[in-house]
Order: C-alpha cells, then sequence, then structure tokens
C-alpha cells in the first residue's frame, strides 16, 4: 500500500499556506490535560510524601507505605549494570565516553581582568547545586537519555544528580538504570508523571527540591514542566521529533527513506521532511518509502507520521532549500549532499546538522558524542542544544579600586538622577574623590 505522503512544490502558489499548516504545532495545550496538572501539582504542595504515594499507587499500580520505598538502592543500579546484556554494556560505556568527551569541550572557567586603575571585572562560573532528570519508564524507556541529559550535568560540576523515572507495577527497565550507574547519577527515586515533576519543584518531606528539571515525557510531564517554570528553571517544553532531509539527489533513496523513518516511528506526531531539486529522486525516496515501510516493525505508527505531518518538497534550486530549511529550522537536519561543509554559512536555524551522505541522524541520538536533547517546533531559531552551559549559572564580579569608583560614579550619577533616583546618584557620588 502506498504511503500517502504529501507532495509539495516550493514555487506553487499555494505552498506559503500549505507549509504553515504542515508545521502548525500547539504543545502542551489540552485543557483538560493542564486543569488535571494543576490538581496534582496543589496536592503534592499540600501533602508532599502523601501525595506523591497516593499517585504513584493510582497511576503505577505501587502500593506503598513510605517515600524511602521508592528509592532505589545504589546496589540495585550496580546489579542492573553487571546483569544486563554485555554487548548493551559496552554499546553504553562507549556512548558515554563519547557523550563526556564531546561535552568537556564545552565547559567553561570563570573569568576576570583588571583595569588600569585597579578595578576587576569578570564572571563567576559555578555549577547548580541539585538538578532532577525525568526519565519516561513503562513502554517507553531511554537509557540514551539519561546519558545525554546526566553526562553533561556532571561535566559541568552538578554535585547532586536526582533521576525520576515511573515503574508501573514496580517494574525498573534495567537498561535505563545501568545506564544511570554509568552517568554517575546520584539517587533514583522510582516516581514518575506529574507529581514526580511537582516533588521536584516543591520538595516534600523526604526530598528537597531541586533547581532544575530536564528530561522528556509525556503531556502531563511536559505540562508540569511548564507550570512549575520560575518556581525551578527547565529545559525546554520539546514537541514531536522532527527531522528535515535535504538531498542532492546522489544518496541511496532506501537511505534517505530509513532515515525518515528514523523519526517517523517515535509517534504519530513526528515529522519528517525531505526537501529535494529532483523531482526524480523524490519519485525514488517515494518508492522505497513504499518499499520498506510495511516491514517496519513500527509500521502503523511511522506511516501515520508520514501522512499527517510529513513532505516531500521539491524546490527549485539550492538557494531555495537553504532559505526553506531557515524558515522550518528543524530540529535533525541531514545535508545529504556532496559539499555540506560548504552550506555551513547559510544555515542559521537548526538544532543539529548532520553532514554528508554516511552520517545518520540516528547516530547522533546514541552514540556520535553532541546531545540529542535539541530545541524542537521551530524553537531552533532561538534555542540550543542541551549541554554543559544549562547546567552553569553565572555571576558577574565587579571590585572598584578608589579610582574606578570615582570615575563610574561621575558616570553613573547623571543616568541616576535622568531616573529620577536619587539614591543611586547619591550612593555613587559619595564615592567621588575630591578633585586636587
Amino acid at each position: 500500500m502506498s504511503c500517502a505522503i504529501a507532495k509539495l512544490d516550493a514555487n506553487s502558489a499555494d505552498f506559503e499556506s500549505a507549509l504553515n499548516t504542515l508545521l502548525a504545532w500547539d504543545s502542551v495545550s489540552d485543557p483538560k490535560v493542564n486543569q488535571t496538572v494543576d490538581e496534582i501539582i496543589s496536592a503534592v504542595k499540600a501533602d508532599g510524601d502523601k501525595a506523591v504515594l497516593h499517585f504513584t499507587e493510582k497511576f503505577d499500580g505501587m502500593l506503598l507505605s513510605h517515600f524511602d520505598e521508592l528509592r532505589v538502592p545504589k546496589q540495585r543500579l550496580q546489579q542492573a549494570l553487571e546483569t544486563i546484556d554485555p554487548v548493551q554494556r559496552e554499546a553504553l560505556e562507549q556512548a558515554a565516553e563519547r557523550i563526556r568527551a564531546y561535552h568537556l569541550h564545552q565547559r567553561q572557567d570563570s573569568w576576570q581582568y583588571r583595569e588600569a586603575d585597579g578595578t576587576l571585572l569578570g564572571q563567576q562560573i559555578t555549577p547548580l547545586d541539585r538538578v532532577g532528570l525525568y526519565v519516561p519508564g513503562g513502554k517507553a524507556s531511554y537509557p540514551s537519555s539519561v546519558l545525554m541529559n546526566a553526562i553533561p550535568a556532571k561535566v559541568a560540576g552538578v554535585p547532586e544528580l536526582i533521576m525520576v523515572t515511573p515503574t508501573p507495577g514496580g517494574e525498573a527497565n534495567d537498561m535505563v538504570l545501568a545506564a544511570a550507574a554509568i552517568a554517575g547519577v546520584d539517587e533514583v527515586i522510582c516516581m514518575g508523571g506529574a507529581q514526580a515533576v511537582a516533588a521536584l519543584a516543591y520538595g516534600t518531606e523526604s526530598l528537597a527540591k531541586v533547581d532544575k528539571i530536564t528530561g522528556p515525557g509525556n503531556i502531563f510531564v511536559a505540562t508540569a514542566k511548564r507550570a512549575v517554570f520560575g518556581q525551578v528553571a527547565i529545559d525546554m517544553i520539546a514537541g514531536p521529533s522532527e527531522i528535515l532531509v535535504y538531498c542532492d539527489g546522489a544518496t541511496d533513496p532506501d537511505w534517505i527513506a530509513m532515515d525518515l523513518f528514523s523519526q517517523a516511528e517515535h509517534d504519530e506526531q513526528a515529522q519528517a521532511i525531505l526537501i529535494s531539486e529532483s523531482e526524480e529522486f523524490i519519485a525514488k525516496v517515494q518508492a522505497s518509502i513504499d518499499r520498506l515501510l510495511p516491514d517496519l516493525e513500527r509500521e502503523a505508527i511511522a506511516r501515520a507520521s508520514l501522512e499527517g505531518r510529513g513532505a516531500l518538497i521539491k524546490v527549485a534550486d539550492r538557494q531555495q532549500a537553504l532559505d526553506l530549511i531557515n524558515r522550518i529550522a528543524p530540529e535533525h537536519l541531514e545535508l545529504s549532499v556532496e559539499d555540506p561543509e560548504l552550506l555551513l554559512p547559510e544555515i542559521r536555524h537548526a538544532g543539529a546538522i548532520f553532514m554528508g551522505r554516511y552520517t545518520a541522524e540516528a547516530l547522533g541520538d546514541y552514540c556520535a558524542g553532541p546531545n540529542h536533547v535539541l530545541p524542537t517546533s521551530g524553537t531552533a531559531r532561538f534555542s540550543s542544544p542541551l549541554g554543559v552551559y544549562d547546567f552553569q549559572k553565572r555571576s558577574s564580579l565587579i571590585m572598584c579600586s578608589a579610582q574606578g569608583a570615582s570615575d563610574l560614579g561621575k558616570i553613573a550619577s547623571p543616568l541616576a538622577r535622568g531616573e529620577s533616583l536619587e539614591a543611586h546618584a547619591r550612593s555613587a557620588e559619595y564615592r567621588i574623590l575630591p578633585e586636587d
């Protein structure tokens, strides 16, 4: 059965309207979900441990009498690491090492300098004290997300990293626990949903609040993260996964089809788009999609994604392709062309850029090294991948010498009086040195 993925021409009269419809995504907007999340957060704020245990029983079927029963002993993490498939353990360890090596390059140090009169200016960079990491559980288990969130936090120097993950029926995912052991997570707690986000944000009798919450989750988790923003920091409100492939027509169409599937199989709302100047190549990719899709394990999900939000777009030339890339600002961008590095100066908006015919986006999801937590839904126009810098904060340093305070006071005083802030002006004026 042919996959009814949309075919668009960037030069058609109705293209802009069709593109706007294709890209439209209003995340975390369900009023019923908002109401449920607000009720859960209010309950956790009011009743702490008791509310968390109530919702854990309600949603995960775990009847517990004390919050400490949710905590996973350190030896359980080590046990998971030692009992998973040796091939999987080696893959996790190799991926972790590559992710750590990449993120070490992002680490920043404090800096300062002195002006001629002795005034010191600079910036002190320090890690966050406590970070909460949300990891999905149940049917979805993502050990790669543990590595991608936890390792940058540890490289940044975060001393306490608390991982929460739901365990429906009390069943924990050993790959997730093993990844936590490898990444150096300090504590794992078996709770999920909005109640876990609320517990991290506000704290309970048995859990101190954190400074930031990162990690993916369902719509209830995303809604809860948005609701607690301001009480704590969050990484982002992520929409469905996206891939945009720009191909010059010389890559194997089967490769391109599978690259599109790699994001379409995430969920029905994921988005996979191909851009090419070659109408003949687009037809070949369509044929590959039709041939390969029926054998995909998650065929129904991928088909719904491709038919609902996917597209094969014909462009007139490379410049039109580049303009379209920047217009879409994709989460994942594959430049499946002969000379991808030549295009980089013209690409302004993309979460991660995969260059060349051999660089499948899937490599970035797991083990290339750069972070796979990326801005979605066009937010790459103003957002960046998760990194070490997300787990650090910066304090400005100012120490004036007597002469420096005097010189700066002569500047600050008229500015303060211009804003009718007399105390500001007089505070600066007190430090102005008398004229000789």
